[in-house]
């Protein structure tokens, strides 16, 4: 049977946005990269972002600008993305907080984390620390939440934002410990640890990347982090689970999108960069003393189908938490 002409029209189609394809991924990029960090300069997933960003530039000569967007748990910059032009010159670096836990979390998004974005890699996983001021009379987990018990309501967490994994780690910790404490949301994780550093609230949950420099100086106190085994950055501090908590388990992770309709091969070209960028030995050996284990890399299908679940995971976890936002 001699095929339809629809149905070779179609075929021709598909050739010509293969060629088409292939021809954009050859010239990309020959601009600059806007790479958007939809949080607060100096918090972790900037640092990262910039360790990023100045690779791809060095490998591939163009500029690549780091774009700080904050704001409403991350959503703010990541909807910039997902409206920007599918060319691969507009790239978000997000995380487990904008694209698994605000989209649970929130009643009204301004993306859709799945339809709207083209996954590309991920960028690596990392537990999260508490910390507490020095000044704060508990050396323990078990210590901070007797000192709650007995004033209900007079201490308080700060946090990145609503929506924010910062957040929730707080929320997930007074509901599993039977405490309870005020929530002070931030704008961004920057500001909330100006305040944890000047002893205006009690403590916070972030990632061990904006956590570590303080702790090391001595001007904030790690109390656990939240893997379910204790971070090499960190080896003195016990797990959640060893503190107490046995069903207290958080892992963060860091992504790389481009706007849903990004040619297949400038998706391809990009994802190829930046496994090679997490398995250089430098790149690793820094974002190992920043906490962040570069080591698992994914194919942009794998990290597609890695978001999916983590959507599924944490829309339960939010709902058993009872920290769902309008």
């Amino acid at each position: 049977m001699r095929p339809s002409s629809t149905s070779l029209t179609a075929h021709a189609l598909g050739l010509l946005l293969l060629l088409a394809s292939g021809m954009a991924a050859a010239d990309y990029p020959d601009q600059p990269i806007r790479l958007v960090v939809p949080f607060a300069a100096g918090g972790g997933t900037d640092v990262l972002g910039r360790m990023i960003g100045q690779k791809l530039s060095e490998a591939w000569k163009v500029p690549v600008v780091v774009d700080n967007r904050p704001g409403a748990g991350g959503t703010i910059g990541s909807a910039a993305v997902a409206r920007a032009a599918p060319d691969g010159y507009t790239v978000l670096l997000g995380s487990i907080s904008t694209h698994a836990i605000a989209p649970g979390l929130y009643a009204k998004m301004p993306y859709d984390p799945v339809k709207d974005f083209q996954p590309v890699a991920r960028a690596g996983i990392t537990p999260f620390v508490m910390t507490v001021h020095p000044a704060v009379p508990a050396n323990s987990i078990g210590e901070l939440i007797a000192l709650a018990r007995a004033n209900p309501k007079k201490y308080d967490f700060a946090s990145s934002g609503n929506g924010t994994t910062s957040h929730l780690c707080g929320a997930l910790f007074t509901q599993q410990a039977g405490i309870e404490m005020t929530h002070i949301p931030y704008k961004a994780n920057a500001p909330g640890l100006t305040d944890l550093l000047g002893g205006r609230v009690t403590f916070m949950f972030d990632n061990i990347i904006a956590m570590l420099p303080h702790i090391k100086a001595g001007k904030l106190r790690a109390l656990a982090v939240t893997g379910s085994e204790r971070s090499s950055s960190l080896p003195g501090i016990p797990t959640m689970m060893e503190a107490g908590l046995p069903n207290y388990e958080v892992i963060g992770w860091f992504g790389v999108w481009l706007p849903a309709g990004t040619p297949r091969a400038v998706v391809a070209k990009l994802n190829a960069e930046l496994t090679r960028i997490m398995h250089d030995p430098e790149v690793k050996a820094r974002a190992e003393e920043q906490g962040v284990d570069m080591s698992r890399t994914q194919s942009a299908e794998e990290f597609g189908n890695y978001v999916q679940l983590e959507l599924v995971k944490w829309r339960k976890i939010i709902k058993d938490a009872g920290a769902q936002l309008d």
